[in-house]
């Protein structure tokens, strides 16, 4: 017998009932960004793999280890996206749109991929939302960013079950000078690190500083603290966002040994975090990144961004039971018609009324089928009411009105009046 066909593992099909939810939650951020005077880029999910060497670090763990990557029929290297920056900067780039200090407030939306060990709420294939800032280099819009999460953890009503972490990696010059004072101090300890730090410390040792080994915590305990290593730019940029976020009341906590994992980031860095979704407690995060774009080939350009991963905070709505009622009902009104008069007056009906009430979520049922079947579908699609065309309501030109899910008695409504009807029910509903 052969193999049955199946989804690569940690790449997971997202099915009817769970897309309602997603849709309320992409909508719900599209209407926030939209607001806030953002525009959507969308950019392919192949790249040539030199883009991600490039901007995220040829000795980042993503680079060295998870990346999907294989030569096309022409020997290219191509890579599937592991995250969305490097391709924004990319596209900005090779169009032009950033040149001459032309600010550009962007957001995107898709999947990412990477090869780890899949487990709940962190997959193989998994969406994000990013959104990059070019040309603004002030610590207002890295406030600015932080802010409209804020807002979007309260319209989701998550807010209380977040937390904001803060730290400045400073300069490259500055960071440099605390990664040489990091590996000396780290260095007269090496006996004492797990073996993934041991490895991290020749290629990449501020990523040590985010180790989850309780031995090398012990160790980091008594290290260079990075803010002592910051100049007087990246200071001043980050008492600047403090004060910022104060003004705003967003509460947050500084977290020195924050670095993210990508090489491209300066200044700034911030994490949302959760204790809701066991080890995968980071929702949103991002920073800032001015020296990206020239790495890149661009000239000096201000960065900053973040990106948030949707299932996540998918799961947190769930866990924390933040699902609005309507989300869980897909269907308002469903019209169940008998004998085919009836179904071809149904149809023209169903019509006139979508043409009143465009965002009714009215359906008609298909394949015919008894009053018992019809009724039994109008019930499972969890309509709030039915509507009833036989022959006794085609004669009359009335349409019989059924609640299915409360009080009331069932009622006989004019063709003519029916739109008027429903849209005062189904608000009220």
């Amino acid at each position: 017998m052969s193999k049955s066909l199946q989804a690569i593992r940690g790449m997971n099909d997202i099915l009817p009932e769970q897309t309602p939810l997603w849709r309320y939650f992409e909508g719900t951020v599209a209407r926030l960004l939209d607001n806030y005077g953002y525009k959507q880029i969308r950019m392919p999910i192949v790249e040539f793999t030199e883009l991600f060497k490039r901007s995220i670090g040829e000795v980042t763990d993503i680079v060295e280890k998870e990346m999907y990557t294989f030569e096309d029929r022409n020997g290219d290297s191509l890579t599937l996206r592991p995250e969305g920056t490097a391709a924004c900067v990319r596209a900005v780039l090779e169009h032009g749109i950033t040149g001459g200090g032309q600010v550009q407030k962007l957001w995107y939306i898709g999947p990412m991929f990477r090869h780890e060990r899949p487990q709940k709420g962190r997959y193989r294939q998994f969406h994000q939302i990013g959104l990059e800032v070019f040309n603004l280099d002030g610590p207002d819009i890295d406030a600015e960013l932080i802010i409209m999460t804020w807002r979007l953890w309260g319209e989701l009503g998550i807010r209380d079950a977040v937390k904001l972490e803060l730290n400045s990696l400073g300069t490259s010059e500055s960071r440099g000078r605390y990664r040489e004072a990091l590996v000396e101090y780290l260095s007269a300890h090496h006996d004492k690190l797990d073996e993934d730090s041991q490895r991290r410390l020749k290629t990449n040792p501020l990523r040590v500083l985010d180790t989850k080994n309780a031995d090398t915590q012990a160790v980091l305990v008594d290290a260079p603290k990075m803010a002592d290593y910051l100049d007087d730019e990246s200071r001043a940029h980050f008492e600047g966002l403090k004060a910022r976020l104060d003004a705003v009341g967003i509460p947050y906590v500084l977290n020195p040994k924050l670095v993210r994992g990508l090489d491209y980031y300066s200044k700034t860095v911030f994490e949302w975090v959760t204790d809701k979704l066991g080890a995968q407690g980071t929702v949103c995060a991002g920073g800032r990144y001015d020296g990206l774009v020239e790495q890149m080939g661009g000239k000096p350009t201000a960065g900053v961004g973040f990106a948030m991963g949707i299932e996540r905070l998918v799961l947190m709505l769930e866990t924390l039971e933040q699902i609005p009622e309507e989300i869980s009902r897909q269907v308002d009104v469903y019209l169940c018609a008998f004998g085919e008069q009836a179904e071809l007056a149904g149809l023209a009906l169903a019509e006139r009324v979508r043409d009143q009430l465009p965002n009714l979520r009215l359906q008609v049922n298909a394949g015919a089928g008894s009053f018992k079947s019809q009724f039994k579908k109008a019930d499972k699609s969890g309509a709030l009411y039915a509507l009833i065309l036989g022959d006794d309501e085609m004669a009359q030109q009335v349409v019989g009105f059924k609640p299915l899910r409360g009080q009331g008695e069932q009622q006989s409504i004019a063709w003519d009046a029916l739109a008027a009807h429903l849209a005062t029910c189904v608000v009220q509903g």
